[in-house]
């Protein structure tokens, strides 16, 4: 009789950043929908918090929100929701789908990919993109809208180190939170046995751009998951000056963000959607699947 030597998830988590990831910066590009010099705003409205202390990425949302009132709330929901639908993602994006799926499919049709996106920007505008629909769940900042439907307050903000919490919430299946849990925190940080997850973070692969995502390519590391890392308008040896990233935060392979079929990012992503579908295979013997 054959024995299941280990807990079987038949599920891939394919986990992406947003900003600079899968679409240009979103604030650069929101700051030029309104013919606001990104680069200069950065530098008088938001560095200046930023040097009093604020929070990166407070400071940032604040900064925007103030405009947003000085031009009497012309960021309203309905503004963020058509620059999402309008904002193009990186060449390739809205294909990476379903060849990711295709090649789990190839080598065992009992395999699924899910894509997931955890981002410190703004998930409204994620979420009105062309591209949501291949995201089983999507997680960002949002905002608390006025009486007259301008952007008033963050009433969510994810951080960097939160980033790692929808992790463990994908893991343990996004569905599985009470309902009176306060948001599923204490659910998400609750220990689960193996066998109860629904994707383990060994067969999870994170793919972000820079400092947001470091919390993220630890955790995958410890946990021998897969973390890949991207660059966009620089070189490889840029992004690894600029993020500074220690050896237990090391990405498996470091590419620009270009989804071309031939791409390097592309290859990356396919070689380890089907290393992970070959490893679920062989545990499936195990079960006798």
């Amino acid at each position: 009789m054959t024995l299941a030597t280990k807990p079987l998830s038949s599920y891939i988590a394919v986990v992406f950043d947003f900003d600079d990831t899968l679409v240009p910066d979103t604030v650069d590009t929101l700051l030029e929908s309104l013919d606001i010099d990104s680069l200069q705003f950065r530098r008088d409205r938001i560095q200046p918090l930023v040097d009093r202390g604020w929070d990166k990425i407070l400071a940032r949302f604040y900064a925007i929100i103030e405009e947003s009132k000085r031009r009497e709330n012309k960021i309203t929901q309905e503004y963020l929701a058509n620059f999402g639908k309008k904002l193009a993602p990186f060449d390739g994006v809205t294909e990476m789908f379903d060849r990711l799926r295709q090649s789990a499919c190839a080598i065992n049709p009992k395999v699924e990919v899910e894509f997931y996106l955890i981002s410190c920007g703004m998930v409204e505008i994620a979420r009105n993109n062309c591209i949501a629909p291949n995201f089983k769940a999507m997680w960002g900042c949002e905002f608390s809208y006025g009486k007259d439907g301008g952007i008033d307050f963050l009433k969510k903000l994810v951080t960097h180190t939160e980033k790692t919490r929808y992790l463990f919430q994908l893991a343990k299946g996004i569905d599985s939170a009470p309902k009176d849990d306060d948001d599923g925190k204490s659910f998400v940080y609750r220990d689960a046995s193996a066998k109860e997850l629904h994707v383990p973070l060994t067969q999870v692969i994170y793919v972000g751009d820079g400092s947001s995502d470091i919390p993220c390519f630890s955790l995958l590391n410890e946990q021998q998951g897969i973390a890949l890392g991207v660059y966009k308008d620089s070189t490889a040896q840029d992004w690894s000056r600029e993020v500074e990233i220690s050896q237990s935060q090391r990405v498996i392979n470091l590419a620009s963000a270009e989804y071309s079929e031939d791409s390097e990012l592309m290859r990356s992503l396919t070689l380890a959607v089907e290393s992970l579908a070959k490893k679920i295979s062989l545990l499936q013997l195990s079960v006798g699947e």
